[in-house]
């Protein structure tokens, strides 16, 4: 790797709850730089979830969040001609990005209306510990349980 690695640039809290990982979210779900359209799915979605439930949107959404998250994962090593599935922990940041990526992708994939009800759903799904994204991390768990007998093998 040549010259010094890019600084984190620290990104300001979206417009209508002023939090960071909100923004971030936004972030992820935007295509092609359509940050307003990005962030009228989001906020359709949240406003489905308060109604819904009655409670905060923004309480659900970090349950949701962190019920996603996986702890750890495996990366393929090489070693002496043979490729592992080695099982690492996962650092704060990518473990936000791997729960969001999960819950959008498992949105996505669900049948029915707009963006923004299947959105709220999948939040919803996740805040309670079931739907796609929490089986995807149960399944990424037990890959990484499964290859424990590598764990040696981290650097």
């Amino acid at each position: 790797m040549r010259g010094k690695q890019a600084p984190k640039r620290d990104i300001e809290g979206d417009a209508k709850y002023n939090d960071k990982a909100i923004a971030k979210f936004i972030n992820y779900i935007m295509e092609r730089g359509k940050k307003s359209v990005a962030e009228r799915i989001v906020y359709d979605a949240f406003e489905i979830i308060k109604q819904k439930t009655k409670q905060d949107p923004r309480h659900i959404f970090n349950k949701a969040v962190k019920k996603v998250s996986p702890l750890v994962e495996v990366r393929g090593k090489r070693v002496g001609g043979a490729n592992y599935q080695v099982p690492f922990q996962v650092r704060g940041e990518r473990r936000y990005f791997l729960g969001c990526n999960w819950v959008i992708k498992a949105a996505l994939a669900r049948k029915g209306s707009g963006m923004a009800d299947k959105l709220a759903v999948e939040i919803l799904d996740a805040s309670n510990g079931e739907g796609a994204a929490v089986r995807k991390r149960e399944a990424v768990h037990k890959m990484a349980e499964s290859n424990k007998a590598f764990a040696h093998f981290s650097r």
